[in-house]
């Protein structure tokens, strides 16, 4: 498939990166020759410099055999127009990146499909959405749920007092035979291993783990984790992203948002019903034990500066903060997270990317996530017709090395399968897979 995507930054690079492993025809689009030319030597895809809101610039890209423009620039409106001009010019399906949040509402949808534009990504909605995920399960670093809920995917690091130290992952349906975990993924400093039965368990692990919703606070109990409910929480930054935590977060946490432009307090002031806005610097500590850092529950740093998030949310675990998470721009950071002392670093450029990248896959897919630090996928994959899924144990299915099948569901029960497992029609497939493994996957889920 012929893939446009304009805009070479963060999230164009990412898409770019990801579908490299397609062999997709793709085309790169931006204004600035630099970023160009640092993506052609590092993918394999056709660069073309110009405004990508500009028909001649799209019919350059040969837009009318494309079946995807992805318009993922950092300008909304440049954004908008490309996307509209696209499918106008022949583009099968097209995608823009907005960071207004009214365009989002359900309302809006038909006008924008009227305009031409198919699906509206919002990476501020979508990094506070998970935000909020983690705060309401602040025991674990990683929190994401599939099927409204049904199943929860969870992340967590062995600390010292933590039972599952050398134990080997086949003994855990020993230790806790009423919890149906499995485990699908280790983060091993930075490495991602594919767990198998003889994989022992060590300190300092950041392990996933799949589970029904109801036995998550039992899970806690079983790994460890410490239990905290959450009643104060503290995010420092006044942008469109802490703008749009915020939002969210206040009615369900006593927040405090802290921002030190003056006018920037008064218009987050404005949009804010139930958050302290206190106009301050992030770097002066004594303002912020003053306005109770030492009694916040979550500390959450969303300034545009990804080194003072992380110092900021260190200090915060200096003073018994319980759960820090923080925002970075530099996508490298990612993998720190587990080893410095920060619960968890989000990149809402990459979220948005990882969002996106769902409307490219082959086959039926539900949901597709990627987990913090790890280099690797989680996709939910629909059996839409009978074929050697159905007919064929597991075990021969010639199932990728690099890839696991964490849970089946089936209606409303859930199987943690075996080799003999066989598949049926409408199952959802929940996998975990590293990147080499995915065209294999969707070629089994065709």
């Amino acid at each position: 498939m012929k893939i446009i995507i304009a805009g070479a930054g963060d999230v164009g690079f990412h898409l770019a990166e990801l579908l490299s492993y397609e062999n997709q025809d793709i085309v790169l689009i931006d204004t600035n020759q630099e970023v160009l030319d640092y993506a052609g030597t590092h993918l394999d895809v056709l660069t073309l410099r110009g405004d990508s809101s500009s028909i001649e610039v799209l019919k350059q890209a040969d837009v009318s055999h494309s079946g995807l423009v992805l318009a993922v620039t950092t300008s909304e409106k440049n954004n908008l127009m490309t996307a509209i001009l696209a499918k106008r010019l022949g583009a099968k399906q097209t995608i823009a990146r907005v960071s207004t949040s009214d365009y989002l509402d359900i309302e809006q949808k038909q006008t924008f499909l009227d305009l031409g534009i198919d699906v509206l990504i919002s990476p501020q909605q979508l990094a506070a959405k998970e935000i909020h995920r983690l705060v309401a399960q602040c025991s674990f670093t990683d929190v994401f749920e599939f099927e409204n809920g049904k199943i929860s995917l969870i992340g967590f690091t062995i600390i010292e007092t933590s039972q599952l130290i050398n134990i080997r992952i086949a003994d855990l349906s020993t230790l806790a035979p009423d919890l149906s975990l499995h485990v699908i993924a280790i983060l091993r400093g930075h490495t991602t291993l594919i767990p198998k039965g003889e994989t022992i368990l060590r300190k300092g692990d950041h392990v996933y783990f799949i589970t029904r919703k109801e036995n998550i606070s039992r899970l806690e109990e079983f790994v460890g984790a410490q239990r905290r409910k959450i009643k104060k929480a503290m995010i420092i930054g006044g942008s469109q992203l802490g703008l749009t935590t915020a939002k969210i977060l206040e009615q369900d946490y006593n927040l405090t948002l802290v921002e030190e432009n003056k006018e920037r307090c008064k218009e987050l002031a404005e949009h804010l019903d139930n958050t302290l806005i206190i106009n301050g610097s992030v770097s002066n500590i004594e303002l912020m034990e003053e306005e109770g850092l030492n009694n916040m529950d979550a500390f959450i740093a969303l300034t545009p500066n990804s080194e003072t998030n992380i110092i900021a949310s260190l200090t915060a675990k200096n003073h018994g903060v319980f759960k820090t998470i923080a925002q970075v721009e530099n996508k490298e950071y990612i993998h720190l997270s587990q080893n410095i002392g920060v619960d968890t670093l989000i990149n809402k450029k990459l979220i948005a990317a990882n969002n996106i990248f769902r409307y490219v896959r082959k086959g039926r897919i539900e949901a597709i996530t990627s987990l913090h630090g790890v280099d690797a996928e989680v996709i939910e994959f629909v059996v839409h017709k009978k074929n050697r899924l159905t007919r064929t144990p597991i075990a021969k299915l010639h199932f990728p090395t690099t890839a696991l099948i964490g849970t089946v569901i089936r209606g409303e029960e859930s199987f943690i399968p075996d080799g003999d497992f066989i598949l049926q029609e409408n199952d959802k497939v929940i996998v975990f897979a590293l990147p080499e493994a995915i065209p294999k996957l969707e070629n089994l889920f065709r």
